[in-house]
């Protein structure tokens, strides 16, 4: 590379890095960091190649007799630090993973507001995370099989519960049908289809190793679910309850007033909201029964009453009862 192209793109890689609207560079400065990578540089040329960048462009501040700064990042500090909260609290990137994904983050801004950064965020990347190392790699193989519509094989692995309280785990072959990667309750999850049933399932892509993709073609969603051109994955998300497969159908809630912003935000702007009484609203959703739904209704106790399907009234019934039973002894 000529050394002038050179010269220009190391100037936008130093204000990259080390620049910002509290931190200006001097044109002296640069020069000197230039000499320090063994190229020669004149305070004349440095305007000229900053000029250059600004054309192409590169939001690069002037501020008289202080140096130039980059006036403009693809991401500001908030935006940085909520990415940074999000892959802290992913609990299916293993610590290195995390670790290494936070430190890339922070590349994103230049060094002194990546220490300024550092000294507001709290991050603890021992609690909750998953050991599986080639996370990354199912990831990218399950996205290469979704793509190219193959079925996959791997391994799933699940903990025993044993005496001695040790890691013990028991894994098993699964050859599916992948339609889709949700994240959803702060885990990572495949949803594809089991080729010994016509249904559809989730399983937590922390818990898959040994992934590969078959030369097989897979299964077709309208096959296996109500989705006839493509899977859904929004639609999908919406109606699962703790990721619990089931049949869908539609359920009328009575509910305390108190949960109205609640039911909007877990169902959507568009239910609809029935005075019952002082008090109370009815409203009807889409969802799928499954124990995930029961236990969903039932964090709520008395606020929430099941108007219908019976079928769902009987089983949150059973489940309170299973509950007294329990402390009844």
């Amino acid at each position: 590379m000529q050394t002038s192209k050179l010269k220009t793109l190391l100037i936008y890689q130093l204000l990259e890095r080390y620049s910002d609207e509290e931190n200006p560079v001097t044109s002296v400065d640069i020069v000197n960091m230039l000499a320090e990578k063994g190229i020669k540089g004149e305070r004349k040329s440095i305007y000229s190649d900053i000029e250059t960048l600004r054309e192409v462009g590169y939001d690069i501040v002037t501020r008289k007799g202080h140096g130039f700064f980059m006036g403009t990042r693809n991401f500001e500090i908030p935006e940085v630090m909520l990415l940074i909260d999000a892959v802290a609290s992913a609990g299916f990137i293993t610590p290195k993973k995390t670790n290494s994904l936070i430190q890339k983050l922070k590349s994103l801004l230049s060094e002194n507001q990546a220490k300024t950064m550092v000294n507001q965020v709290y991050v603890d990347v021992s609690a909750n995370k998953c050991d599986n190392e080639e996370i990354y790699i199912t990831i990218d193989r399950l996205h290469d099989a979704i793509k190219s519509k193959r079925k996959v094989e791997f391994k799933y692995r699940r903990r025993n519960v044993d005496m001695e309280n040790k890691k013990k785990y028991t894994e098993k072959v699964f050859v599916v049908s992948p339609y889709a990667l949700i994240w959803k309750d702060d885990h990572y999850y495949l949803v594809c289809n089991n080729e010994k049933y016509d249904n559809l399932m989730n399983l937590r892509i922390d818990r898959i190793k040994k992934l590969k993709i078959l030369d097989s073609f897979a299964r077709s969603v309208s096959e296996v679910s109500n989705y006839q051109d493509e899977f859904d994955a929004q639609d999908y998300s919406s109606k699962m309850f703790n990721m619990f497969s089931g049949e869908e159908c539609q359920v009328d809630l009575k509910c305390d007033l108190t949960l109205q912003e609640e039911m909007i935000d877990r169902f959507g702007s568009s239910i609809p909201l029935r005075a019952s009484d002082v008090s109370h609203f009815e409203t009807s959703v889409n969802a799928t029964l499954s124990d995930g739904f029961v236990s969903w209704i039932m964090q709520y106790g008395d606020k929430i009453e099941v108007l219908s399907p019976s079928s769902l009234k009987e089983a949150v019934k059973e489940k309170a009862l299973q509950i007294c039973r329990v402390y009844e002894k």
